[in-house]
Parts: structure tokens; sequence; C-alpha cells
């Protein structure tokens, strides 16, 4: 497609557009009487107006019914999670028995990696990438302190070569091939924060599995986003917040993903809890733990339903929609920001570089751009005008127009507004 930065332009592709309806599914925040550009869904989704719908109807069973909303809530509390299966299943290309939703993100990459972070003498180091979100570099730098290695021992970083923003595939099959034997576990950030990077997920899990590795996934930046088969790929684990593209609330519930071939391996250790414990006898409070067949068999607790309420409501949009018309618009309004960016850089003499790749296949909403030449005013310039927008130190500021809510005359109008900010210091 020939893109051309005009107002007229962005309007006949919004005219097009076969998900234009869904942006009046959300609550947008207003500046300046109008309704922000939205462009940080990868850290926070937008509220779908129907969630709060679900969760007035849990207060409303709360209220009413008490602790017997359990059983006879329109939707009942004790199986409340099981509505998540199908639906998460389709989102992350796995079978129904191999999702469920419990606790948050990286609760879960901790309880995942007691079954599958497992050193012994010989095969102790963890692979993940460098610059992984903080909160996973203190996942692995504890859970390794945990078993007696030494952090820079046990953690093997993938680096970037010098001069370049992404990690390449070649270099991440190196190392694993390279540490081979020692090799405990592959755990990596499937789309990576900071660059927007999507890493080739098949083929790492391949490369893990044949030096006897285990490989897991933190999908923070990747469920809802990007095309996921994870049972297709044999992934052992995956694990993934449901607040960024998934749009269920600040810091809400997280998903969790573990491979069907695990599921009857009474020898993989979990900690375990009464709500992964047999359903059909769990009341009969038995003193020997009886796990259910399936991913649900790793949950603890009873589940957050009011938690649960909102992330219900979304998980239904991306059904109604599906994974493939979201994919479709993202690789074009991402494309279209990009040629944007391109203009406007352009037009101002100025000296941006985007950071994430330029294959649509290695990249997802997100794209990082460094405006060498600008600095943080820039960034408060656009937020004071109604772009809602992200800042990473150095100096990269990360757009994220999200398919099911942003427009490409949202795209339009923000270039503008850059333009105008540059030009006016």
């Amino acid at each position: 497609m020939t893109f051309e930065n005009s107002l007229a332009f962005a309007q006949q592709l919004d005219a097009q557009d076969q998900l234009r309806q869904y942006q009046n599914e959300f609550s947008f925040p207003q500046v300046n009487g109008k309704n922000v550009i939205y462009f940080t869904g990868n850290s926070l989704g937008l509220q779908p107006k129907r969630a709060k719908t679900y969760v007035d109807e849990v207060m409303n069973d709360w209220a009413n019914l008490a602790v017997e909303g359990h059983f006879y809530a329109e939707k009942p509390w004790w199986d409340y999670h099981e509505r998540f299966a199908n639906p998460l299943s389709q989102l992350v290309g796995a079978l129904p028995s191999e999702v469920t939703v419990m606790n948050t993100l990286t609760v879960n990459l901790h309880l995942l990696m007691v079954s599958f972070y497992r050193p012994t003498a010989n095969r102790y180091k963890i692979i993940c990438e460098e610059k992984a979100f903080p909160s996973d570099q203190y996942l692995f730098q504890s859970q390794v302190n945990f078993h007696g290695y030494a952090t820079e021992d046990a953690i093997v970083e993938v680096k970037r070569r010098e001069g370049e923003h992404n990690i390449r595939l070649e270099d991440v099959l190196a190392k694993i091939n390279e540490v081979g034997d020692e090799l405990a576990l592959v755990l990596i950030g499937g789309v990576n924060y900071y660059t927007g990077q999507v890493f080739d997920m098949k083929t790492i899990t391949e490369a893990g599995h044949r030096v006897g590795a285990y490989v897991g996934w933190d999908l923070a930046h990747a469920a809802g986003n990007i095309e996921l088969h994870l049972h297709d790929w044999q992934v052992d684990f995956a694990a993934w917040c449901s607040y960024k593209y998934m749009n269920s609330g600040p810091g809400n519930a997280s998903g969790c993903f573990i491979h069907e071939k695990h599921h009857s391996n009474s020898e993989l250790p979990k900690f375990a809890g009464w709500w992964g414990h047999n359903k059909e006898r769990r009341f009969k409070m038995e003193q020997k733990f009886d796990p259910i067949q399936g991913a649900d068999g790793w949950q603890i607790s009873n589940l957050p339903v009011l938690s649960l309420a909102p992330y219900l409501a979304s998980v239904e949009l991306f059904a109604e929609i599906g994974m493939e018309a979201l994919i479709a618009k993202r690789n074009t309004i991402t494309s279209y920001l990009e040629f944007v960016l391109h203009e406007i850089d352009r037009e101002v003499n100025g000296n941006f570089e985007i950071i994430t790749p330029s294959n649509p296949s290695e990249r997802g909403c997100q794209l990082s751009v460094f405006l060498h030449g600008e600095g943080r005013s820039l960034f408060d310039y656009l937020m004071k005008n109604g772009v809602i927008i992200d800042w990473r130190e150095p100096n990269v500021i990360r757009f994220a127009p999200v398919p099911m809510y942003t427009s490409y005359e949202d795209i339009y109008r923000f270039g503008q507004i850059l333009k105008t900010g540059i030009e006016s210091k």
C-alpha cells in the first residue's frame, strides 16, 4: 500500500477499517476536551466499557447472594475462571486444558520455575536476553540464588552486537549451543519491552530442547499483540499479564500456559494449593493433594472474581474480533505510523531513529524511537497536547497503536502535533 500523510487519506483508511466500530467499545481519557491519542496499550490498555457491566454483575451477586454467589450467581464464582479456557487458548494457540488464569505475572513465573527450573550440579544455567524487563532480571537472580548459584555464573545473557539495537536470532541459537549441557532453562520475553522486537519463539524453543533444556516465555508484551502457537511450538510453559494489550485493568490477573505433555508428569514438582486440587473432591477437604489434570492443577488459591470480571469482558471482545483481523490491522496501522514518523522527520530535518525491526514479522504494535536531538521536553509537549506515550531512559519514546481502538486519523493527528512540537521549540 502507498501511504499518504494527509487527513483525507487517514479518514479513507478509517472508512475501510472493519474494526472501526470497536473504538466505541472503550473509554478514552480527555485532554483539552478531546479524546486522547492513546499509544500506551503496551503498558496499560484502555478500559472496555463492558468491563464495568461485568464488575457490577459480580458486585450485585455479592450483595444479593453473598456466599451463595459461588454456585448461584449468573456466572458462578466457583468455576468463573473456566470461562477463559476457550477464548484464551485461541489467543495463544493452545488447547483449552493448557491455559489458566491466576495470580500476577511474576508470581506465576516464580511458580512455573518451581516446575521447570530444576538445576543440578552440571545443568543449572538460565539463558535470557540482555536488557530483559527488570522484574524478569530480579526473578532470575532470586531463583538462582535460592538454589545456591552465583548470578554471574548461572545467568547467561544473549547480548546485542556493538552498534545494534536488536538481538540476532543466530546469536541466541549460538549461545544455546555454547552453553549446551549446562543449560537448564531458556526464558526470554517473547516481545522485548524496550525495543519491541519479536523473537522467533518456534526456532528458539526447538534449539533449547535439542540441548535438553526447558523453554519458557514471558509473553507480557506478546499476548493479544502477536500470533502465537504455543502448543504447536512445543513451548514448555509461558505466562503473561492481562493489563497491557488484554485491557483487563491495572495490575490484573495473569494467564498461564503449561503444555499438555507435562500434565500427567507426577514427578514434576509444583507448589500446591486448594484450588489446584481435584475439583470434584475439593470440598471433601482431603489431606493428600490430587492435582487437576491440566494447567488448572498449577492453581493455588481461589480466584479473585472481581479482578477476573474485566478480564473476561476483554477476552470476549478478542473472541468476537479474532486475532487474524487484529493482526491484519496491526500490521497496516503500525506501518502507517512508521511512515508518518519518517515523513515528519523529513519535514523538520530531524534525526529520528526507529529501533524496532522494520520487518512486520519481527514486531507487533510497538515502535520504539530515538528522537535524537530532542529531549524530555518534547515528550512533555506531546503529553500536554493529548498524545499519551511512554518514555524510557535514556531517550526512547515507545508508541503502540493498538488496532482494537486506534484509528488512522489518530496517527495523522499525532504527526501534526509532533511536527508542531518540534517547530515551536
